[in-house]
This record gives C-alpha cells, sequence and structure tokens, in this order.
C-alpha cells in the first residue's frame, strides 16, 4: 500500500511539473508569437505609411523575398519534421500528403467565397479582371470596404452602415486567413522542438516576423490611399497581426498531444502557408510589377531560408 501510494504521488508531481513546463512553454510561445506577429505586421504598417511612393514595386520584391522564405522553412523543415515523426511508415506518407492538401483546399476554399461574395460589388473587377490580386487594396479586400465607405458617405442610411461594417469585418477575416497558419507554422515548430528536442520554434518565429513585414506594408498602404490617417493606419495595421497568437495557440496544443497530432499540425499548416505563397504573395507581386525582377527576389529568400535553418 506505501509504495502504491509513494507512486501515485510520483505520478501526480510529474504530472504537474509537465503541466507547468506546458504553461511556461505555451505563455512563452504566446509572447514570440505577439512579437513575429503583431511587431512585424506593425513595423510593416509603419514603412507602408512612410514610403507609399512606388510602394506597390517595392511591396512586390518583399512579397517574393517573403514568399521564397515560407516556401524554403515549409519543405525543408515543417514537412520534413511532420514526416519524421513515425520514420519508414508508407501510410504515414500519404497521411501527411493528405492533410497538406486538406490546409491547402481549407485556405483557398474560404479565400474563393470571400472572392466571390465581394468582387461582384466592386466596380472595376469584371470577368477580364485577374482571377487573383494585382493591386494591394485586393490582397485584403479594401477596395470592397471603400466602395462600401463611399455608399455610406453619400447616403448615411443604416443599411449601408450595416453594409460598411460587414465590408470591415470581411477585411478582418481575409487578413487573418493570412495569419492564423502563420501562427499555426510557430505554434507546431515549438512543439516540435518539446518532442524532438532543438531550437526550430524560435528561427521560425524570427522568418514569420520578418515576413510579416511585406505583408503590413501590404495592408497600411491601401488603407493610407483610401484616406485613412496614417497613425490608425498603422495602428489597424499591427492589430491585424493577433490572429497568428491563435494561430500559434492551435498548432502549439495539438502539436504536443502525440507525434501524429504534431505531424497533422504541421501537416495543415505547412498547406495552408503554400497556398498563401502560391495562391497570393507569387501571383499577386507578379501581376504588381509584371518583370522577371519579383523571381529573382524570390530566389534571393530561398537562399535566405537556408541559411536561417543551416547556420
Amino acid at each position: 500500500m506505501i509504495s502504491r501510494a509513494l507512486s501515485v504521488g510520483q505520478c501526480r508531481i510529474k504530472l504537474t511539473e509537465r503541466i507547468k513546463v506546458f504553461m511556461n512553454t505555451f505563455v512563452f510561445v504566446i509572447i514570440i508569437t505577439a512579437i513575429a506577429g503583431v511587431v512585424g505586421t506593425g513595423l510593416g504598417g509603419v514603412l507602408g505609411v512612410l514610403f507609399t511612393r512606388n510602394s506597390e514595386k517595392i511591396v512586390s520584391l518583399l512579397l517574393s523575398f517573403a514568399g521564397g522564405v515560407m516556401l524554403c522553412i515549409v519543405c525543408l523543415d515543417l514537412l520534413s519534421d511532420a514526416l519524421n515523426q513515425v520514420p519508414g511508415s508508407v501510410g504515414h506518407v500519404f497521411f501527411v500528403i493528405a492533410m497538406t492538401a486538406v490546409g491547402f483546399g481549407i485556405i483557398y476554399l474560404l479565400n474563393a467565397v470571400i472572392d466571390r461574395r465581394t468582387n461582384p460589388q466592386v466596380k472595376h473587377i469584371d470577368k477580364d479582371h485577374p482571377k487573383t490580386a494585382d493591386q494591394l487594396s485586393e490582397l485584403i479586400h479594401s477596395n470592397h470596404y471603400e466602395e462600401h465607405k463611399k455608399e455610406y458617405e453619400q447616403t448615411k442610411e443604416q443599411k449601408s452602415r450595416r453594409r460598411l461594417f460587414v465590408a470591415g469585418l470581411v477585411m478582418a477575416f481575409a487578413i487573418a486567413l493570412h495569419n492564423f497558419p502563420e501562427g499555426m507554422v510557430i505554434g507546431a515548430s515549438y512543439a516540435s522542438d518539446e518532442l524532438n528536442g532543438g531550437i526550430g520554434g524560435l528561427a521560425i518565429a524570427i522568418v514569420i516576423g520578418l515576413h510579416n513585414v511585406p505583408e503590413g506594408m501590404a495592408v497600411s498602404v491601401p488603407l493610407v490611399a483610401g484616406g485613412m490617417n496614417k497613425i490608425k493606419a498603422a495602428l489597424i495595421t499591427a492589430v491585424t497581426g493577433a490572429p497568428t497568437v491563435l494561430g500559434a495557440m492551435l498548432g502549439y496544443f495539438l502539436g504536443t498531444l502525440s507525434p501524429v497530432s504534431l505531424a497533422l499540425s504541421l501537416s495543415f499548416a505547412s498547406g495552408a502557408m503554400l497556398y498563401v505563397v502560391f495562391g497570393e504573395l507569387i501571383p499577386e507581386a507578379i501581376l504588381m510589377w509584371r518583370s522577371k525582377v519579383p523571381a529573382f527576389a524570390m530566389l534571393a529568400g530561398l537562399l535566405v531560408g537556408i541559411l536561417i535553418l543551416y547556420i
């Protein structure tokens, strides 16, 4: 009886210690992600309001560079970690492939729903318009918000006020779709560090923070162009990085449950980020500056990503 009581007590102590370690790391992940998400995006917002002239070419290069960095991180780090959770298992490989496709598909469908609902309400978007964003305002749907803002200023009706509010929510949701999977990437990376050892989570957080700078510019520039006060635009841009924290919380929680759940978290986040890169960042960057230059910026980002991972 005494030995059983001791073993139960030891189990409780170990469980308490594990919970304490989990909570300490969890809080640390939230703080790091907040810095990467809110501070990184906010810095981009400040740069966007300061350098509005010829900003589309600058943002085009920065988005291409960020896309290259993220492509490197996803393929050489996240997916590699996901595949290594159950080495040698053919079924596990197909599981990772399936969850990557699911992450890609869900973000694509959510973006497609937003585009389908909002594009017909924007005057310059018609059947001949590119199927992806070729202006900064289209990336975050601030063009849709501006249409309803004009409508409200002209009519001052309650109906137009509701439409303006809904347009603001749509814009916030569109931005969150970019930032949420970034947070999952950070959270899942820290979970991988906890299960397998390493400091990859910190490197990923730094990369995401740098990646958020051009995205912050992509948010603030159209807001200022639409007539918003520069300080207000910069503050709103910083706040848009908040969904990154929510993504990190989910990614870390799923990642610490088991190796399989970690593979799920890493794969889903990778798929979501691959859509952001291939479906949004790169097409938009090329359409914003129709030249070969963004391709070189993407290559530079890819090479920098390798340096970050292996040095």
